[in-house]
């Protein structure tokens, strides 16, 4: 079998302790920054009481609202960006079947 190359030794040769260490700091990241910065899930998680900082181990992901593709298209185009458009490199668009379609921002890194 061949083996896969390692792009970034640091993070994928993580001991499973600090691997999840690391999924917890990065979901915390981004609830705070989707949180702060996207009136829709401000909203969210208001109209459930939630709070960012009730994110506390990985087990409370199972706490915040789904996002459905209808979320999405309602809040086309830029109305679920967490970042300002300048700050995104790359915008895709996938078909959809019906309604607005959806945008997916990219930005260059986290």
């Amino acid at each position: 079998m061949e083996k896969m190359p390692i792009f970034n030794p640091g993070i994928e040769t993580l001991d499973r302790k600090n691997l999840l260490e690391l999924q917890l700091e990065r979901l915390q990241i981004v609830v705070n920054q989707a949180y702060s910065n996207v009136d829709f899930y401000r909203r969210r998680f208001d109209e459930t009481g939630l709070t960012p900082d009730d994110i506390k181990t990985r087990d409370d992901l199972q706490k915040i609202p789904f996002t459905t593709r209808k979320d999405l298209m309602d809040n086309y185009p830029y109305g679920m960006f967490a970042v300002p458009l300048r700050d995104v490199v790359r915008l895709q668009f996938p078909l959809g079947m019906y309604g607005n379609p959806i945008v997916i921002g990219y930005t260059r890194k986290i």
